[in-house]
């Protein structure tokens, strides 16, 4: 599958689903770059107080169970985990 199947609009879209509480500040960025930023604020633990933070692989692992958990379309769980595989290859 590639990402051409879904804009990134509308991926971002589907990322706020499953994470309804967080703020995703899109404003002169546009959607890729705020999604694969968000994605690595997440594995990072950058949401979470210092002493409570997890590393990157219990994040990772968190992550992906949370997407494959969500009501998002098959479509959009393929193509975030995808991304989350990414931006994990990139912080390694």
């Amino acid at each position: 599958m590639s990402k051409e199947k879904m804009s990134f609009d509308a991926l971002l879209e589907e990322y706020r689903l499953i994470w309804n509480n967080r703020l995703l500040d899109s404003e002169g960025k546009g959607s890729e770059k705020t999604l694969f930023e968000a994605i690595k604020r997440e594995l990072l633990d950058e949401n979470s107080h210092p002493r409570i933070r997890k590393n990157r692989f219990e994040k990772f692992y968190s992550a992906i169970k949370r997407v494959i958990d969500s009501t998002v379309s098959q479509d959009a769980k393929l193509l975030l985990i995808k991304i989350h595989n990414e931006v994990m290859e990139e912080l390694s």
